[in-house]
């Protein structure tokens, strides 16, 4: 596995590193009127604690008149110094350094936050806010870089160990090294030395507000991926003269931009792991400061081997750690088999934030709310029925707090929806969940019973303490349906159960991957497939978790046809009737077989029988409310850790 290597201590100028595994910076969402909090204190301090080499704060605004998103942190105001001392001092109390990622948006900002208009290299609009910025002027450059170093100074006082600036995905100096962005014609345009001007002024000023003791690094955008921008050549050159100069003691490294290409800088589970390892490579090679890679590394054996093959001299790993905070200490610790591995589903953590609300994780539902599982009064005898996501989370959490779990599980194997799920093509990344949750319960002493069809009588015999119902939820036959065989649920699809083929209409009418999944299935096997949504896009949730790019490429490849604001209001024999809802206009389809995507039905039955028995009986999960993954673990966790 390369343990070695990752164990392995580094330099990264005057900051001695314990490890080569970085927690890189990240929005969590977790300010409060701009100010670093208890929460943040607490996550990164888990994170140190669980045996990274090194923590990256997420960044802190350089200028009030940026700002991109409700919850950035105000690093130019003082009142953001206390919390930033305790961050310093949580993650120090696990003898780990702590840098400070500092940053100015640029166009990237959103005038509808600060009334005023976004600052930028050239009057370039960003493809996202669509803004028409103003462009900055030489005294607007002085005072911009004089806002970095009072951000850097403050972090020095607040005991950081060290300050990054980005000049990655969303960043004013992204921006000026762009070709894409900066149109200039003055000093800080045109040929790479001059567009990475400002850079060097910025870190020239940074370095010298630090003092000496403390480390300063650059994060950099290695490949844009839009026209006329960044190239991975340019990045490599821009390494290079920050390097040749003494500007930088690391560069971390990048892929994409925070708009445009957002799917390459935070990839979806369709992404193989270790994809950016080209990229830290490549500026490695022209370098004599270390290099931090980034590119999905799941496992300790993927970031293991980046470091072996000489690709990069630190790993940075986001979502693995906030899958598993332990991520580090398990992988130095020959653990990697209790690894809570990340699935790359992006869900509560990319997507949660992009609706600005706090990180989560649908794997660690912990992740955010770190404090310790309180210790029961009394150890209860507990009965979980049902093994999908929501019954295995609430039998670890209770298990590992000295409960007594027993499971009754009726199908073969634990797994529940999340298994069928990952039988789509691409949804693969979902199987980690269920089976590492598993693995978690048998460690915990969970006693598993697969086969089990509960009932209400064997669950009275069985005379538990507590009850727990994790039953799901089955599928809904719409009532256009009639009792025609020829439409089925994509469940029924994705267990093999039937076998459509010809022509298929799939019903999308969760926006999720179920429909797009299927489809894909089914037009792999050869059949013309059209997916029908009364939603304005096909899988409207997949942009959340920055799947569509990926998917859209592939039903393009695949020649699946794609139909919008339309509902389904019949089935006759092998004619479907739609109606545009926005016109009203009718329309029909000629089709072997239709494939719906539905609204489920929380499978209560059992609640039903049990709820007023006398018995203590608790639901979890698509029981209590048919929702998503992160909804199930969520509810699991909490249940354990209250019982």
């Amino acid at each position: 596995m390369n343990v070695e290597h990752l164990v392995a201590p580094l330099r990264v100028g005057p900051v001695a590193l314990p490890n080569r595994v970085v927690f890189p910076a990240h929005l969590t969402n977790y300010a409060v009127d701009g100010l670093f909090t208890e929460r943040h204190a607490a996550y990164y301090a888990a994170r140190a604690a669980g045996g990274a080499g090194l923590v990256i704060t997420e960044e802190l605004s350089t200028d009030p008149a940026d700002r991109p998103y409700e919850k950035l942190v105000r690093g130019y105001d003082p009142a953001v110094l206390p919390g930033l001392r305790r961050v310093a001092e949580a993650v120090h109390a696990h003898g780990v350094p702590v840098f400070a990622q500092v940053n100015h948006n640029g166009g990237q900002s959103d005038s509808l936050h600060t009334r005023a208009p976004a600052l930028a290299p050239s009057p370039v609009p960003d493809p996202l806010f669509r803004e028409v910025p103003r462009e900055v002027t030489g005294a607007d450059i002085d005072r911009l870089v004089a806002g970095y170093a009072d951000v850097a100074a403050r972090c020095a006082a607040a005991g950081f160990d060290g300050v990054e600036v980005q000049g990655s995905q969303s960043s004013l100096v992204r921006q000026f090294l762009s070709r894409a962005t900066n149109r200039r014609t003055d000093r800080y345009g045109g040929p790479l030395e001059h567009r990475a001007r400002f850079l060097v002024e910025v870190l020239t000023a940074v370095r010298e507000a630090l003092g000496p003791g403390r480390a300063l690094g650059v994060r950099l955008a290695d490949e844009e991926g839009v026209d006329g921008g960044t190239t991975l050549a340019e990045a490599v050159a821009t390494a290079r003269l920050l390097a040749d100069r003494g500007l930088v003691d690391y560069v971390s490294t990048t892929v994409g931009v925070a708009t445009t290409t957002l799917d390459r800088v935070v990839p979806p589970m369709t992404t193989p792991p270790g994809y950016a390892r080209y990229l830290s490579a490549a500026v490695r090679a022209a370098v004599d400061v270390p290099v931090a890679g980034v590119g999905r590394f799941l496992t300790p054996a993927q970031a293991g081997q980046a470091l072996a093959d000489g690709h990069c001299d630190l790993v940075g790993a986001v979502r693995a750690q906030i899958a598993d905070p332990e991520f580090a200490a398990k992988a130095l610790g020959g653990r990697d088999g209790e690894i809570r591995r990340c699935l790359g589903c992006n869900s509560d953590c990319v997507g949660r934030v992009g609706l600005n609300r706090p990180l989560g994780c649908v794997t660690n539902p912990r992740a955010g709310r770190e404090a310790p599982l309180p210790v029961p009064r009394r150890r209860r005898r507990v009965l979980v029925v049902g093994g999908g996501p929501a019954g295995l989370r609430v039998a670890a959490t209770a298990a590992a707090r000295g409960h007594a779990v027993t499971m009754w599980e009726q199908q073969p194997q634990t797994g529940g929806a999340i298994r069928v799920a990952a039988s789509a093509p691409g949804r693969d990344g979902l199987r980690p969940l269920v089976d590492d949750l598993a693995g978690e319960c048998a460690r915990a002493g969970v006693a598993v019973r697969t086969g089990v069809r509960a009932t209400a009588e064997g669950v009275r015999r069985e005379a538990p303490d507590v009850v727990v119902l994790a039953t799901g939820a089955r599928p809904v036959r719409p009532d256009w349906a009639g009792d025609s065989d020829r439409v089925v649920d994509v469940r029924a699809v994705l267990t093999g159960a039937v076998t459509p083929s010809g022509d298929v209409l799939v019903v999308d009418d969760l926006g999720a991957a179920a429909a797009t999944g299927t489809a894909e299935l089914l037009a792999g096997r050869g059949s013309s497939v059209e997916v029908v949504t009364s939603a304005m896009v096909v899988g409207q949730d997949l942009g959340l978790t920055l799947d569509r790019p990926g998917w859209e490429r592939r039903a393009a490849r695949l020649r699946i046809r794609r139909t919008t604001e339309r509902l389904v209001t019949a089935f006759d024999g092998r004619t479907v009737r739609l109606l545009h809802h926005l016109t009203g206009a009718a329309e029909e389809r000629t089709v072997d077989w239709v494939v719906v995507a539905g609204v489920p039905r929380a499978d209560d039955e059992l609640w039903q029988a049990l709820h007023d028995s006398g018995l203590e009986v608790h639901r979890v999960g698509d029981c209590l409310a048919p929702r998503r993954a992160g909804a199930a673990t969520l509810d699991g966790d909490r249940l354990g850790a209250a019982l």
